[in-house]
Parts: structure tokens; C-alpha cells; sequence
């Protein structure tokens, strides 16, 4: 994820990332180009459609349409947005509950040993969770923990964390009503899991998502036919920019519709990752 300050307006205008639209359409922004100066020259040199009212007419066809798409491209980033954040709410109360458990924890607990148990395998659980989002199945982290061949890790160390507990219980090292709370945190590291897989899981479905596609590509080949009469060659740039708006939108959709991913507009899984690791150490050490 970018570290950014909002309140630089120039920063933003004139530097180009690599996670920028602008870089990836570029190649595409240059054959509208071309496609449009044909298209001009054909319509105002060749054909000389000038005086024919049906094909200026076409540009009350795009206004509406227009709205349409605009309205559909709405829809479309709002929901993106809602799995993004969702994501992040997901991965908040991931660290609250790593924080929650390890301080009950320190606080029940005797043993340094137990600490030590549980101050490694809890920052492991967000790892091995981040892992699995990302389609990662095993790391240096889990390989002393976790048998070869398991391949829900994030299930396995929440199996190993739950055993412990149980087994503090039967030695009357914790009592019962400290093995009911301690229990219920434990459960919300498995909530957490099954919220994040059902956001990577359940992609927007497919034939809304070609559809928009679609309609931003026939809509953008489409303007130059009725809008040469207006703008003449300068059509080429109204064309060129409508197609930057309209794919930058769709382009920032797809990458923030899957929040768990290692682009530039993902969550910060690292980072957060290495803030549970600090902040359950520090306590629990």
C-alpha cells in the first residue's frame, strides 16, 4: 500500500507511479488515437458527411449513454470499495483480538514458557492467514508448527493455539470461566478467516463485469462518429481522455476489489502482520 500525505495536490498531479492507469493504458490510449484520426479523416475528408444530420445526430445518443455509464462505473467502484473495506474492518479486528488475547494471557498465565508458546504462534496465525490469501500455502514461519501436507495453515495454528489452551485448562493452570473467555477470542481468529476468504472468493460476477467492459469499449469507438462535426481532428484528445476516465475507473476497481493482494492499493498485510508480531511480544515477553 502507498504511504502518501492527501493535502499534496502538485505531488499528485504530476508524478506517475507505477500502480498509475495512466502507464497501463497508455499503449491503449495510443491506438484510440490513431483509430480516431482515421476515423476523422474518413467523416470529414473521404466520405464528406458534413451535412448529414443522422450521423451528427449521434451525439445525443452518447449523452445518454453517458449517464448510463457513468452511473454503472459508480456502482461498480462503490462496490469494489465496500470488499476493500470490509477487508481492512476484517483485518482490524485481527489485531484488536491478537492484542486482547495476548494481554489475558499475560494475565492468567504463570509459566514463562506458556508466554513464549503463545507470543510465537499468534503473530504466526496472521501470517499464515495473510499467506493463504495470497495463495501461499507454506513459509519458514510454520514449517516447525504445522505438519507437511496440511493446506489450510491459518486452521492448523488455530488448532494448535486451541489445544494448548485446553491442555493449560485440564492442568489447572487456567480456570474454567478463563478457558470461556479465552475461547471466544480464540473463535474470532476463525471468523476473521472465513469474513477474509468469503471477500477473496466471491469475485463481482462475471457477466456484469464483461458487460462493463463492453459498453466502455463500444461507447469510447463510438464518440468519434458523431462528435468529428463538433470538434473536428480535436475529437482524437475528447476521445483519448473519456477512454482514460472511464478504463481508470474499471482499472482501480479490479485491483481494489481483491484487498488481500501485494499491489500498490492493497492492505498494508505486512505491515500489520509485523505489528502484531511487536505488540504480542511486548506483551506477553
Amino acid at each position: 500500500m502507498i504511504n502518501y500525505n492527501p493535502k499534496e495536490w502538485f505531488t499528485f498531479i504530476f508524478r506517475f507511479h507505477k500502480a498509475d492507469t495512466f502507464r497501463k493504458l497508455f499503449p491503449l490510449m495510443i491506438a484510440v488515437s490513431l483509430y480516431g484520426v482515421i476515423l476523422a479523416y474518413l467523416e470529414l475528408e473521404y466520405w464528406s458527411l458534413n451535412n448529414n444530420s443522422y450521423v451528427k445526430n449521434l451525439s445525443l445518443m452518447h449523452s445518454v449513454l453517458g449517464f448510463v455509464i457513468s452511473l454503472l462505473l459508480v456502482f461498480r467502484t462503490n462496490t469494489a470499495y465496500d470488499r476493500w473495506w470490509e477487508g481492512r474492518k476484517q483485518w482490524g479486528t485481527l489485531v484488536n483480538v491478537s492484542r486482547n488475547l495476548s494481554i489475558k494471557l499475560a494475565g492468567y498465565l504463570q509459566d514463562k514458557s506458556d508466554k513464549t508458546y503463545f507470543s510465537i504462534l499468534i503473530p504466526v496465525y496472521a501470517r499464515a492467514l495473510r499467506n493463504h490469501l495470497r495463495g501461499k500455502v507454506h513459509n519458514e514461519d510454520i514449517k516447525d508448527i504445522v505438519e507437511a501436507g496440511k493446506t489450510h495453515i491459518p486452521n492448523q495454528i488455530a488448532l494448535k493455539i486451541s489445544e494448548r489452551i485446553y491442555a493449560l485448562h485440564k492442568q489447572h493452570q487456567i480456570s474454567s470461566e478463563q478457558l470461556i473467555i479465552l475461547t471466544k477470542d480464540v473463535d474470532v481468529f476463525t471468523d476473521v478467516c472465513g469474513a477474509c476468504e468469503r471477500i477473496k472468493n466471491t469475485p463481482i460476477p462475471f457477466s456484469y463485469n464483461v458487460f462493463i467492459k463492453k459498453f466502455i469499449f463500444f461507447y469510447v469507438m463510438t464518440l468519434p462518429i458523431g462528435w468529428v462535426f463538433s470538434f473536428g481532428y480535436f475529437v482524437v484528445l475528447v476521445v483519448v481522455f473519456v477512454l482514460y476516465v472511464f478504463a481508470s475507473l474499471e482499472l482501480i476497481a479490479e485491483e481494489i476489489e481483491d484487498p488481500f493482494g501485494s499491489d500498490a492499493n492493497d492492505l498494508p498485510l505486512d505491515v500489520m502482520c509485523d505489528n502484531i508480531e511487536k505488540h504480542v511480544k511486548e506483551i506477553l515477553n
